[in-house]
């Protein structure tokens, strides 16, 4: 597969089949991942990776830990403003036709929230820990690992969802998990195999053309 193929391709996978990922095939994406660009080779990552019965205690962890109010609480900024409020609204709108789920029940669109926390059924699930100490360059760094490995995840047929929604947890995660003092959980990631028929895995979100991302000047 191209890299210009596997950028297309891929999705957040939001249903996933039982099938466990091989611990050697899950070996072998962070080895490729492990090459992702870094300033000054810092290489601001950890990586914590749960399946199994550690899976399922992170999940016990999440339904004892989550706020009450943990569906009100997002990962954007307060007050999106536009064209980020309407590209936010048009793929959630999306999402939910196809689970046919309408705006008005609240309770469902809850329920399907809180898949998160369960990692959409996916057999495994990664934490990535970066420290508090760094700064926004490598905070970018660590994004560009992510994306290394739901590419090369792909590449050997493993699909991916990032999950910024485990940030509502980054401090019993930090104790479940003994992280460093100076450390802390960003997100997490599910990683699986597809379940091509769920209807929720055939959203394709729309993307804004180059002209309206980009300036050309000197060309």
């Amino acid at each position: 597969m191209k890299v210009s193929e596997a950028l297309r391709a891929r999705i957040s996978v939001r249903a996933y089949k039982p099938d466990p990922i091989p611990g050697a095939l899950l070996r072998e994406i962070l080895d490729a991942a492990r090459f992702a660009p870094s300033g000054g080779n810092l290489q601001p990552w950890r990586v914590i990776a749960v399946a199994g019965a550690a899976k399922d205690a992170v999940i016990a962890l999440a339904k004892a830990n989550l706020p009450g109010d943990v569906g009100k609480r997002f990962v954007y900024p307060p007050d999106l403003w536009e064209p980020y409020r309407s590209r936010r609204f048009k793929v959630g709108e999306e999402m939910y036709a196809l689970l046919s789920i309408p705006r008005e029940d609240k309770a469902g669109r809850l329920k399907q929230f809180m898949r998160n926390y369960e990692f959409f059924g996916a057999p495994v699930g990664l934490f990535f820990i970066i420290d508090k100490r760094m700064g926004y360059g490598q905070w970018a760094h660590l994004g560009m690992f992510m994306q290394s490995i739901a590419l090369a995840a792909l590449e050997r047929g493993v699909a991916n969802c990032m999950q910024e929604c485990w940030a509502t947890l980054r401090t019993p995660l930090a104790a479940h998990f003994g992280v460093g003092e100076t450390e802390m959980i960003y997100c997490g990631m599910a990683l699986g195999y597809a379940d091509e028929a769920a209807p929720i895995n055939t959203l394709r979100s729309a993307r804004a053309g180059v002209d309206e991302i980009a300036e050309f000047r000197g060309f």
